[in-house]
Formats: C-alpha cells, structure tokens, sequence
C-alpha cells in the first residue's frame, strides 16, 4: 500500500508554510476554469451526485461510460425512478459494484422525488441523509455543483495534503475536517482543483516526481525520504 503521508515525529506545515504552498498551488495549477461543471462533466446537480456514486471504486473511463448510458435513459430522479433496479444495474455494469449501486440510486431518487420534492439539498447534513452519499460526494457536489468554498477530498486530495503536510490524517474525512480548520479562507473555494490537478500531474501515487517538485522544499514527504540511509 501506498503511504499517502509525511513518517516521522515532526510537525507538519504551518500556518505561514500552508500558505505559501497553497499559493504556489494557484500559480502552477489551472484551478476552477469557466467550463467546469460537476464531478465527471455533468451540468447539474443531480447528475453530479448520482455520478459521484457510480466512481466509488471505478475508473474514470467507466464512470463516465456507465453514466452517459443512464442518463440517456433518464436525467431526472422521477425518470429514474420509472426504471427497475435490474434496469439500471445493467445499465451502469461497466463501472463496477452495479447491483450496490443501482440499489442506492433508486433509492436516492424515491428520497428525492417523495420527500425532498426532487430537489438537491445544498447542505451537506442534507445530502449526507440521502442513501449512498457520503462525506466526500456531498462536499464535491457542494464545490462543484452549488460553488461552496469547500476542498473536497478525494484520494489524490488525501495523498497529496498528507505528503504535503498540509494535514496529518489516516482518512479523506479526517483530511477534509482538518483542510477546513486550518487551509487559508482564501484557498478554499479553489483547493480541491489545485491540489487535485498537482496529484495527477506531478505528486502521482506510485512514483512522484519530487526531483522537479515546485513544493519540495516544504514537503514532509520528501524531506523523510531524503533523511533515509
């Protein structure tokens, strides 16, 4: 297993050491551009949460895959909810975990169309209540589908705040609660975006390319590796 953060016994970054990392992260990375939409390109809330659930341990090419073909079926809850649950399962089996997934769509759209009158909720109590959405799928539909200063912390946000040492935490929850405390107001909007983009750029998960690292003078990470015998 990959280790997504800094070993040892110091402390991680600070405040002024946060700060400045996250402004190299804005002057490096795109960031939030015009055309961008909710997780996997889709062009409202719904769709951003329903595909949010179907990349829980799936590819991106298969996400997107499973998802264009439901929603050419149906782009609404109460259209989903006109099809079966084998329906949709077979529908989505390109994205693996179908029969789970499918279970919780309907699911997700009957608490939408009889309780919630088809509308998304724009809190995250609210769309942690609904079946299949966690922590990590409400604050990505918050950032990108309702532009809430929020950093939602997916796997490439949870291994790069942790190398970074901008948080020292075991899970993306953890990560996401303490990005809130302590990244500055101003990076909050924006940080997800950045430190997304660095992940899959430059800190990748097996082989980071620290050598050319525009943060490796404040990484943790790297420090520990370069301390080893």
């Amino acid at each position: 297993m990959e280790s997504v953060g800094w070993e040892g016994s110091g402390a991680g970054l600070s405040a002024e050491e946060m700060a400045i990392a996250f402004r190299r992260l804005r002057e490096h990375m795109p960031g939030r551009t015009l055309t961008a939409k909710g997780p996997k390109d889709q062009p409202d809330p719904f769709r951003s949460m329903v595909s949010c659930l179907l990349s829980a341990q799936s590819r991106d090419i298969n996400t997107a895959a499973a998802a264009k073909a439901l929603f050419a079926r149906a782009a609404t809850p109460q259209a989903m909810l006109a099809l079966s649950e084998e329906t949709i399962a077979a529908t989505i089996k390109p994205c693996g975990l179908y029969n789970t997934k499918a279970r919780n769509i309907r699911k997700l759209c009957d608490v939408l169309v009889h309780q919630l009158g088809g509308r998304v909720p724009e809190t995250r109590e609210g769309l942690m209540q609904i079946p299949g959405i966690g922590r990590k799928c409400a604050d990505i539909v918050l950032s990108f589908s309702f532009d809430r200063p929020i950093i939602a912390v997916d796997t490439h946000v949870h291994r790069v705040a942790n190398r970074l040492g901008l948080t020292n935490a075991k899970t993306a929850d953890e990560t996401a609660d303490q990005l809130a405390g302590h990244a500055p107001e101003w990076a909050q909007r924006d940080g997800h975006f950045w430190l997304i983009q660095f992940g899959k750029a430059v800190c990748v998960a097996r082989r980071p390319k620290c050598g050319g690292c525009f943060l490796s003078d404040l990484c943790r990470f790297y420090a520990a590796r370069r301390s080893l015998p």
